[in-house]
């Protein structure tokens, strides 16, 4: 169960149930991200429309997305609405709820590496990446881009972090980042084909950066320029750098080119 740091919803949040109970006058739903606590959907509040049966609308083990209208501590549920939500918000809560699901089995995975439960990793470490990060998905994946120093910084704990570091490096792959520019270039000399094809090998050379650079033909004397990275800074200065060693090599063969960046 994904837990959240607090421990009711607020009014007007949006909260995911498992419907366990369907009665005439309305349904009962466990709440996913509440440990122990369930909302209770009035009939009224199930449809915008007249409802003449109920289990037309909702039925028990259904994952639902409602709207808070009422927090009871008293009673120990709350007051929900099913018809108070639009479709675009149903369906983001649901991808941030499967999101947050696999946060909780990361942190479950960073538990065992250190022989510690889930309830442990909460406490020590769990509601603390949540208020410093937004959510724990979050942090793991700034963990991923960027290393354990992210969460050092945050004054996580070394431990932990470095076990969340892990777990985050070998799980969630950085989303990549393309780039693409033309070089004109050209040059007149009798091995003018040699240059051409040494200046484009320079382009495609990266040393030891971690951005991969492809060239293409367009049609002479132009060529594209794409550069691969996670990082969209540092593709940029990937394709400029590129574009740079490939029309050097070209001048010094007294020809010349341009760089033209290509709208994205």
């Amino acid at each position: 169960m994904v837990r959240k740091s607090q421990e009711w919803p607020d009014e007007g949040e949006l909260i995911v149930g498992t419907v366990y109970k369907v009665l005439n006058y309305g349904a009962f739903a466990k709440l996913e991200e509440y440990h122990g606590k369930e909302a209770f959907i009035h009939i009224s509040e199930v449809s915008s429309g007249w409802v003449k049966n109920i289990r037309d609308h909702v039925r028990e083990n259904q994952k639902i997305v409602c709207r808070v209208l009422r927090v009871n501590p008293k009673k120990g549920h709350v007051d929900a609405s099913l018809k108070r939500i639009r479709e675009d918000q149903r369906t983001k809560k649901i991808q941030q709820w499967k999101i947050e699901q696999k946060a909780e089995k990361f942190l479950e995975l960073v538990a065992k590496s250190l022989d510690k439960t889930l309830d442990a990793a909460y406490d020590e470490v769990g509601y603390e990446l949540m208020d410093k990060f937004g959510d724990i998905y979050g942090a793991f994946e700034i963990a991923a881009e960027e290393g354990v120093d992210s969460l050092l910084n945050e004054d996580i704990n070394e431990e932990w972090a470095e076990a969340i570091t892990k777990v985050a490096k070998k799980n969630i792959t950085p989303p990549e980042v393309h780039i693409s520019g033309y070089v004109d270039i050209e040059t007149f000399v009798p091995n003018g084909v040699e240059v051409i094809i040494e200046a484009l090998k320079a382009a495609e050379d990266n040393g030891d950066d971690e951005e991969e650079i492809k060239v293409q033909c367009v049609g002479a004397p132009r060529y594209r320029i794409t550069v691969k990275s996670t990082d969209y800074r540092l593709a940029e200065k990937a394709l400029k750098n590129a574009a740079e060693r490939c029309i050097a090599i070209v001048e010094e063969s007294e020809g010349n080119g341009s760089f033209l960046r290509e709208l994205e």
